[in-house]
């Protein structure tokens, strides 16, 4: 993460700024400020945190820009505007390199909007997830040109390298995302996936319960993908194998085939490693032979009531509140005279989403970005609004 350390600030008066970088406002909490930061067209949040006789100031996790380099652009701007004697920094921004993000590579939340555009243009649509160096991902979108290619990984260099090969072979027919599979596919409309890959997760042999594959994930894959659709799983551990037989076979109508040592057209660098290793290499297919119901969630996942940001910070703790399928976690709250973000994560324990939450003016909003709309997210954001009606006028 970009950053920079300084002796001490000027505490210049907000707003202030250059060009088209603006700093806005600022908030309070126990051990750090926020910094509200407008750069070009995206908005996102600074942290400002002393350490010992510096202070440190780096962008906050949750708000971070999807281009670095407005980061970079926002923290040189503030070092020279507002900062005290530099210390050390970790920045790397060039004001004349101009970053073109690839059209390839989407946000999840603007994917589900776009996913709803592309369902009728193409035969059939494909998903890969944690597709690593991509060379499966890519020779699936070569071979099959009527076909979309979704791929999902949480590496974003990785996301970075193969949107980069996918333009040099003039392939189109792919769209990259940075999330979480599960949070991905619960957002997906039921039976509209026709294949669905997981070649060689990390088995997390020692930690289950960090593994993609779960009862809950099952489920999901039956709901998305089309009748006579597949999940295919490769993978070098057997253990993992068994797992997710185990988890398939839970399903009404199951139909799994299973190999060992099958040599596909293409094979990952790590099925290369493997093979050099001698190990062996299992292949588990679950075939889908039900059309699902169709599943649609209608909610704005807004808060209608004002608020007395005097009872907020009074009657504020950091706390975890907890049911059977969500959960709600209080982590933080930062203040200032005219506004209070609350930081909190809530939603499915497998996929927790993380968010600000601002009141200003007595209004409450979900703050920097939105929550999906996804049934774990709605439960949660409906306790959240009951926590929050204590302290309304």
């Amino acid at each position: 993460m970009p950053n920079f350390i300084a002796k001490s600030i000027k505490s210049k008066s907000y707003p202030f700024g250059r060009d088209d970088v603006k700093f806005l406002w600022e908030v309070c909490g126990r051990n750090e400020k926020l910094i509200y930061t407008q750069c070009e067209n995206e908005s996102f949040l600074l942290t400002l945190k002393p350490k010992q006789d510096f202070v440190v100031l780096k962008g906050e996790k949750l708000s971070k820009p999807a281009r670095t380099s407005l980061l970079q652009k926002a923290l040189c701007v503030y070092r020279d505007e507002n900062a005290n004697e530099i210390v050390s920094e970790a920045m790397a921004y060039k004001p004349t390199k101009v970053i073109k993000k690839s059209e390839l590579i989407t946000d999840i939340d603007k994917f589900t909007v776009e996913f709803n555009t592309l369902v009728g243009v193409y035969d059939e649509i494909f998903i890969e997830i944690g597709f690593g160096s991509g060379r499966h991902l890519l020779y699936q979108a070569k071979n099959n040109k009527n076909t979309l290619v979704i791929g999902i990984e949480v590496y974003k260099p990785s996301i970075e390298q193969v949107a980069k090969l996918a333009m040099l072979n003039d392939l189109k027919n792919i769209r990259l995302i940075n999330t979480d599979a599960r949070l991905l596919l619960g957002l997906i409309n039921s039976n509209v996936i026709d294949k669905i890959f997981l070649h060689f997760p990390v088995p997390w042999d020692k930690a289950p319960h960090r593994r993609v594959v779960s009862e809950s994930f099952a489920l999901e894959c039956e709901r998305v993908l089309k009748e006579g659709g597949s999940f295919e799983l490769r993978t070098d551990s057997k253990e993992y194998a068994e797992y997710c037989v185990s988890n398939f076979l839970n399903l009404s109508n199951s139909k799994i085939f299973l190999k060992k040592n099958e040599n596909l057209e293409i094979s990952s660098k790590y099925e290369d490693r493997w093979k050099r290793q001698e190990k062996d290499i299992y292949d588990m297919q679950y075939k889908c032979e039900i059309s699902s119901p169709k599943r649609e969630i209608k909610d704005d996942m807004k808060f209608h009531n004002s608020y007395d940001m005097v009872k907020i910070l009074t009657n504020f703790k950091n706390e975890t509140i907890k049911d059977s399928d969500y959960f709600v976690h209080f982590e933080d709250i930062y203040s200032s005279n005219e506004r209070i973000l609350i930081k909190l994560a809530f939603g499915a324990f497998a996929r927790p989403e993380h968010c600000f939450i601002k009141i200003e003016n007595q209004k409450c909003e979900y703050f920097a970005k939105k929550p999906l709309l996804t049934f774990e997210n709605l439960k949660a954001h409906k306790k959240v609004q009951e926590c929050l009606d204590i302290c309304k006028i």
